[in-house]
């Protein structure tokens, strides 16, 4: 993970509604994605950066992918946070081929996030190298020398926390990517609050906190996202991060859309 300077100010802002109607969890993955609120989420996120998409796995899904982070041989690398001074704790990044389970949700997730992806840069005069499918965009980012699978498996245990950083792997990079709590707070863990801090221009930093249950998604912004200024859309860098485990254990699923270098 890159680029971890947090901003100066940290403020609690209300965090965005639930999914108001529940996914059918009976359904195939890819079909939960897909019957998901998508108008009220692209909304959010345009307001928000974020947006919390409900309960997307079920109780065994999340027990069953929480305990691959004890299979070693299914990722490709892990990195303990401390080491590097990303904050205390360790997560795993996936070897291909992925998990049936994470390989379906990613596929999911890219056409449904595409055209927000596409509008924002629009708003900001950037460009726009994401193709109609994922598999042509990871076939772009391998071309460019990005070639290292991005989901990752994190593990939190008391004392544990996440600074605020972004998730830029190379210079191919998709704006938006997923997180899903696998652990149940309250009953698994205390604490250990996904956080997002928006650096606002010209002002104070704005921060979302948000407390997942198990099974529940969240989208959120990678690097930036359009904000409206008095010359029309300016950038806001969007950092993510993970508050104090306080007790227990704390695993999660995160959904990165471009490969690494």
């Amino acid at each position: 993970m890159t680029s971890r300077t947090s901003p100066a100010t940290l403020f609690d802002a209300p965090a965005p509604a639930a999914n108001a109607v529940p996914i059918d969890l009976s359904a195939p993955p890819a079909a939960r994605v897909a019957s998901a609120d998508w108008p009220r989420l692209v909304d959010e996120l345009n307001e928000f950066g974020c947006a919390a998409v409900g309960q997307l796995l079920t109780e065994e899904e999340c027990r069953s992918t929480s305990a691959l982070y004890d299979e070693v041989a299914l990722f490709r690398s892990t990195v303990d946070m401390a080491r590097y001074r990303f904050g205390s704790g360790q997560y795993r990044y996936f070897a291909y081929p992925l998990p049936e389970l994470v390989a379906q949700l990613r596929q999911a997730f890219y056409p449904r996030l595409l055209p927000v992806a596409r509008d924002w840069a629009d708003k900001l005069n950037g460009p726009a190298p994401w193709p109609d499918t994922l598999e042509a965009w990871l076939d772009a980012c391998h071309a460019a020398g990005q070639a290292k699978p991005t989901p990752i498996l994190l593990r939190y245990q008391q004392g544990d926390w996440n600074a605020l950083h972004r998730d830029l792997y190379g210079e191919l990079v998709f704006p938006l990517q997923a997180v899903i709590c696998l652990d149940e707070p309250g009953v698994d863990h205390t604490g250990g609050e996904f956080m997002l801090v928006e650096q606002r221009p010209r002002a104070q930093s704005k921060g979302t906190v948000r407390a997942l249950r198990r099974g529940e998604a969240l989208i959120f912004t990678t690097r930036d996202r359009p904000v409206r200024s008095t010359r029309g859309w300016s950038a806001a860098p969007v950092r993510h991060g993970v508050s104090t485990l306080l007790s227990g254990t704390r695993h999660t699923l995160g959904l990165v859309l471009h490969d690494a270098s």
